[in-house]
């Protein structure tokens, strides 16, 4: 039954491919010109993670539980280790029961106050009996302040029984093992934010010049783009390279990516240079790789490229049978294949515009 399943699938996969080959794609294209460009040259870089974190203990006891091993994702506020609290346990139900007992003696001081209050007014008691009455109203409502103090307190060393995640992350480093005593500060484990990543790049002072803090760059981290941000340029540099580290954050979702990976990405330098340009987005990516669509004889004729620079909305591109004049499509072609017949719609509405003007 599986066997079938799949030769059905491919049946209707091969199907369907042939009928988008088949079919004529509608675009728009452009003349692919020579322009002054700012080529781009590529600089290898270093990723790490912007926050990492050594946890330690806040309280001492003996771990009973631990929650985490090494290598285990696990999110903001997770608890990772319990230490044994039985002790605190039976302190806070005995000043649970202080909180109880003195707030029953407020009740019943209230009362007697109260009482006193409105006899004294009369003059039908002694000022001594209604002193007396105030006093122990005081002296119990203090006492339930003072017992409510110690059992908040009690709940605060509780609460650091358990040790949690300061943020969500990854466990890099374990350093305890059940049934181990803890002191206060001792060591548990070193967790990283691996979503959240730093990329250094060590510049020419002739590329930092061109770069704006705050504007974002594509990052090539493991054979993925990334959007990172320029946030910082370090004016303290190697003074053999003449070079000057820049810094940039990026948020890399779940992407695995080790600390210290290698990261590459392409700078202007200020020169200029003579290259064929077209549109940005007649670039795009397909198989991995960077390739434009050419029509030629009504067929679209894919080109691997490569970007070396910018110029405006304009990409410089190089790639073998690129010629000055070929029109390239710049939309529409994500829907188109190699060989695929295709129909260039600015092109008609160019010849209808002449016709009218003649």
């Amino acid at each position: 039954m599986y066997k079938k399943f799949l030769v059905g699938f491919a049946l209707v996969f091969v199907t369907l491919t042939s009928i988008n080959a088949a079919g004529t794609a509608l675009v728009n294209t452009d003349v692919i010109k020579t322009s002054e460009v700012n080529p781009l040259q590529e600089f290898v870089g270093t990723v790490s993670f912007d926050k990492k974190s050594k946890i330690a203990s806040q309280s001492s006891g003996i771990a009973k539980k631990i929650n985490f091993e090494v290598g285990k994702k696990v999110k903001k506020g997770e608890v990772l280790v319990s230490i044994d609290s039985d002790i605190l346990n039976a302190q806070i139900k005995a000043a649970s029961s202080s909180v109880n007992m003195y707030r029953v003696q407020l009740k019943n001081a209230k009362k007697n106050y109260l009482r006193y209050k409105a006899l004294i007014a009369q003059k039908s008691i002694a000022q001594k009996v209604f002193d007396d009455s105030k006093l122990a109203y005081d002296v119990a409502n203090e006492s339930l302040i003072s017992s409510q103090s110690k059992l908040n307190e009690l709940k605060i060393q509780k609460s650091k029984k358990v040790i949690k995640a300061p943020f969500s992350g990854v466990i890099v480093e374990k350093n305890i093992n059940t049934d181990e005593w803890l002191n206060v500060g001792s060591q548990v484990a070193t967790i990283v934010n691996t979503q959240d990543v730093q990329i250094i790049f060590n510049l020419p002072l002739s590329f930092i010049d061109g770069l704006k803090t705050g504007d974002m760059y594509d990052v090539n981290i493991s054979g993925k783009i990334v959007k990172a941000k320029l946030y910082a340029a370090i004016p303290s540099g190697d003074k053999l390279t003449r070079t000057f580290p820049v810094r940039f954050k990026a948020n890399v979702g779940d992407m695995f990516i080790y600390d210290g990976a290698q990261a590459k990405v392409g700078f202007a330098k200020n020169a200029k240079t003579q290259a064929l340009v077209i549109n940005r987005d007649a670039v795009i990516n397909r198989f991995n790789m960077d390739v434009v669509f050419a029509v030629v004889d009504n067929k679209a004729v894919m080109i691997p490229v490569q970007v070396i620079g910018f110029a405006g909305t304009n990409a410089a591109i190089s790639g073998k049978g690129l010629v000055e004049g070929m029109d390239i499509v710049v939309k529409g072609n994500e829907r188109v294949f190699p060989k695929m017949d295709v129909k260039v719609l600015n092109k008609q509405d160019k010849s209808q515009n002449s016709e009218k003007a003649k």
